[in-house]
């Protein structure tokens, strides 16, 4: 992200718990075969850093640099990378617009869950195509909300999605992002570009429970819901029925969930 961008969900203890279980495994599957020891690898939108601290093992001795808009969240991925014994891994604050790094300085870069919230993506690609070797890797990957389903769908979650669009689109992002990223990554200059979709799915009384403490959560109390009130989307009565309804979403012994997610891999 770009300091000028706005990040939709900001780092509430609702969101940042979902960005913590990311590992490389469940988020980024599709590139870890591509990965080889001495990689040189840029993490774009490290956040939290737990992608950034798997793939900082996958690749040792190589080193991986894990860069986010938000200075903040830093010192949660700084202490990721520590709890890890990760000593291959570096932080720094960055702007995907316009990256701090040399030309073809890495070996592969890496993003998850951007390029949705940036107003220029096919910008931040074409930076991201910058910053790698020729013949090196840049891996994306991003949720469709469009595409994302559920059973069943008590009152409330009818209204979380469209409320989540207008708030999403009103700061400069893309909720369907997934679907467009071959076309963005055209768009960069890319001509080598293979596709593929994976999903997360949530069905466990565990599972929803955490799912719906997360999205449920956030648009009660995080960045999501103060710009739903401030923007006119919705009221803290709209909010406090879509938190009810993830809530008994999650409460249904038959409740399920899929996240589908568009990926990218692009060579130089």
């Amino acid at each position: 992200m770009t300091p000028n961008a706005s990040y939709t969900h900001g780092h509430h203890e609702s969101v940042l718990s979902a960005h913590q279980w990311r590992t490389a495994e469940n988020s980024a599957g599709y590139l870890i075969g591509h990965l080889r020891p001495g990689d040189r690898v840029l993490d774009v939108g490290c956040g939290p850093g737990t992608i950034t601290a798997d793939l900082a093992r996958i690749v040792a001795p190589g080193r991986v640099t894990g860069v986010d808009a938000a200075e903040g969240v830093l010192a949660e991925a700084r202490r990721a990378a520590a709890e890890r014994g990760a000593g291959n891994v570096e932080f720094a604050v960055a702007d995907v617009a316009a990256l701090d790094f040399e030309d073809g300085a890495f070996d592969v870069v890496h993003a998850h869950q951007v390029l949705q919230h940036v107003p220029d993506p096919v910008g931040a690609l074409r930076e991201m195509r910058r910053v790698v070797r020729p013949g090196g890797i840049v891996a994306v990957r991003e949720a469709d909300f469009g595409a994302m389903i559920w059973y069943p769908d008590p009152p409330g979650m009818d209204s979380w999605l469209p409320v989540y669009y207008k708030v999403a689109r009103g700061n400069g992002g893309e909720p369907d992002a997934g679907r467009r990223l071959v076309s963005w990554a055209r768009a960069a200059g890319f001509t080598d570009v293979t596709a593929s979709a994976s999903t997360w799915c949530f069905s466990t009384p565990e599972e929803r429970e955490w799912w719906s403490d997360s999205w449920g959560g956030r648009l009660l109390n995080s960045a999501v819901a103060d710009s739903a009130m401030e923007g006119g989307h919705a009221t803290r009565a709209d909010l406090r029925r879509i938190y009810e309804g993830w809530k008994a979403w999650a409460a249904a012994e038959d409740g399920w969930y899929a996240v589908t997610h568009g990926e990218i891999l692009c060579r130089a």
